[in-house]
């Protein structure tokens, strides 16, 4: 009798335990589409120390502003070469519309102040100066995962 009692009240946890390990164990494995962007720049020397200290203390406005835009693993690199020094940029898009993040982020005031910080610090490649940017695209040659 009290077996015949228990018997939809397991089977409804059962059900319900399932439903949650499927719903937990699908997150985050739904298809994410990642692409990847690489961009170089000249850093002058005189600034070196300076463009250094403000990334040090990236101003939180802008960092938030970064993830918004769906931008992850955002890094820049620094290389010294033939006595010039040079930025390479890195980081991954997860948005839908690429075009439409990156003016929203060139609309926020906040990012417009920092950008203002850090252009004069860099010097662009002349195809990048052509376009009136900062920064040269890269072409991805290889990747792994």
């Amino acid at each position: 009798m009290i077996l015949k009692k228990l018997v939809p009240f397991v089977s409804f946890t059962l059900v319900c335990a399932i439903s949650i390990l499927m719903v937990c164990c699908g997150r985050g494995q739904e298809s994410k589409s990642v692409k990847r962007y690489a961009s170089i720049t000249g850093l002058k020397a005189e600034k070196l120390e300076y463009y250094k200290k403000l990334h040090a203390g990236a101003w939180p406005s802008v960092l938030g502003k970064i993830k918004e835009c769906h931008i992850q693993n955002y890094s820049i690199f620094l290389k010294e070469v033939d006595g010039r020094h040079y930025l390479f940029s890195y980081f991954e898009y997860t948005g839908a519309d690429f075009d439409a993040d990156m003016q929203r982020m060139a609309a926020d005031p906040e990012t417009q102040r920092w950008w203002k910080e850090t252009d004069p610090c860099q010097m662009p490649l002349p195809d990048a100066r052509a376009k009136g940017a900062v920064w040269s695209d890269m072409e991805e040659v290889f990747h792994t995962n």
